[in-house]
């Protein structure tokens, strides 16, 4: 049976709650069609999980993950599959800070580095698990488990050349500065190690309303993190001088409200002071910002745009010519875990297309954003359009991403009205061919809704990752929906 053509035939409906997005083995979204879907998600409610096929990587395990890590771990404990035994004993590191008292253990299981943790080591290790992107990936299990073939480790390095070179002409940068990662997450924990050299046992400061495990990843597993909403610069001055961060990171733009900071004035304030910008770029892409005078390392998750296809688990790190410690970085930077051959072959093969890929889907988001602002029954569109500080970042002939949010008239019910009805796929993640749509503060921060609203991020937001369908039949999609 040949895989099912999203575009087309979109997972939106109740009985395609659980399919795999895309309809693949390692496919790294899972249908969530309903508003009641992620609600049950969220309360881990055993019908629900129970019918996913698959999950979003790193908020839980793989199906083939989760069979590994099942025949290893102990009555009442857990096991963690890892990418590298260093990445292992780092868990197991982290696990002894957090749960001295608790019990690990490193092992050998067909063939990979597994982590045993017992309860009182297990919510140390998920979390470990969660915010670094350090585990080993479906691909890994399923040639662990003889599922799938090993590629030949030529192949695997090929590709990882290839991949390499690639990122290096979009960036425009000499392909040293390029190393290749497990997740983007990996990245962020491979310029964060890096950085304890220079600035070590500091927090972090973040601006802009974040993604959860980039502020998440600081906070748990490093130094601690500091979240700083506001653009006014003379209050980041303040901010900077007492806090004395390890680094300032920034997204660009953020997720989900779509806005960039000043750049180049934080830069500046920050560098002024020697402490490092750190920027993730995965939303905005490379292709479209040139962030590189302005930061000192980009992390990348190579899984969403780059990729497109929604199967791979992958990230990279570029440590900028510009950075007054580019040699020092360049030095310290070792991941503890490498892109594995089998993702690394896959990757290559996705991202063949990518500038081109990337600029329709860029063309066809604004499309769709523009359309939206226009209709009687949107409240309003986020979309990196309408920010000057983005605008300042593009290139020439640049697109701004693939993502907008918009919320509709109404309340929370009226909004549930229209996700249920919108005839997209509905799951997590972005920068697939196909669309994908998912009441984002639902999904990130359901047991923070309230916090979330303090900073403008409404319960009933809906984040859509725009594909390839065509423009006009995807607005007639959407209009359908809001006309519930």
């Amino acid at each position: 049976m040949s895989p099912r053509n999203l575009r087309n035939d979109p997972c939106w409906q109740g009985s395609d709650l659980g399919h795999p997005l895309p309809d693949a083995p390692h496919a790294v979204s899972v249908a969530l069609p309903r508003w009641q879907d992620v609600i049950a998600y969220e309360e881990n409610d055993p019908a629900c999980r129970n019918a996913l096929k698959t999950i979003y990587p790193r908020f839980g395990l793989h199906p083939l993950l989760r069979e590994l890590a099942d025949e290893i771990a102990s009555p009442g404990g857990s096991a963690w599959p890892y990418s590298s035994e260093a990445a292992a004993r780092a868990s197991a590191a982290h696990c002894r800070r957090k749960a001295p008292a608790s019990q690990t253990q490193v092992v050998q299981s067909a063939g990979l580095c597994c982590l045993k943790a017992d309860a009182e080591a297990t919510p140390p290790a998920r979390a470990f698990w969660q915010h670094t992107g350090l585990g080993a990936t479906s691909r890994q299990v399923a040639i662990a488990l003889h599922r799938e073939p090993a590629p030949s480790p030529g192949a695997g390095q090929q590709a990882r050349r290839i991949v390499r070179e690639r990122l290096a002409q979009i960036h425009d940068v000499d392909v040293a500065r390029i190393s290749l990662h497990t997740a983007g997450m990996a990245g962020l924990h491979a310029a964060l190690t890096a950085i304890q050299a220079l600035r070590p046992n500091r927090p972090t400061l973040q601006l802009g309303f974040p993604y959860v495990d980039v502020l998440k990843q600081p906070q748990v597993v490093f130094h601690g993190g500091e979240l700083m909403q506001s653009s006014d610069l003379a209050e980041l001055a303040a901010n900077l001088e007492r806090l004395s961060p390890a680094a300032v990171i920034v997204e660009l733009p953020s997720n989900p409200l779509l806005r960039c900071v000043d750049l180049p004035a934080i830069a500046e304030l920050a560098h002024a002071r020697g402490i490092p910008v750190i920027a993730d770029d995965t939303i905005g892409t490379g292709i479209n910002l040139q962030a590189l005078p302005y930061v000192d390392l980009i992390f990348t998750s190579l899984t969403k745009s780059f990729a497109g296809r929604g199967d791979v688990m992958a990230g990279s790190l570029l440590v900028s010519p510009h950075s007054a410690w580019s040699d020092q970085f360049l030095d310290q930077i070792e991941p503890l875990a490498t892109l594995n051959d089998a993702d690394a072959i896959a990757l290559e093969d996705a991202s063949r297309d990518v500038s081109q890929r990337v600029a329709q889907l860029d063309a066809n988001c604004l499309a769709l954003a523009r359309h939206l602002e226009n209709h009687p029954a949107v409240k309003r569109v986020l979309h990196p359009k309408d920010c000057p500080n983005f605008q300042a970042l593009m290139r020439p002939n640049a697109g701004h991403g693939c993502l907008l949010s918009f919320e509709v008239i109404g309340d929370e019910g009226q909004a549930r009205r229209v996700y249920d009805g919108l005839r997209v796929n509905k799951g997590p993640s972005l920068g697939t061919s196909f669309t994908l749509a998912c009441p984002y503060t639902q999904l990130a921060h359901y047991d923070e809704l309230d916090w979330a609203a303090t900073y403008g991020v409404s319960g009933h937001l809906l984040r859509v990752s725009v594909g390839l369908e065509d423009p006009l039949d995807l607005f007639e999609r959407f209009q359908q929906a809001l006309a519930s």
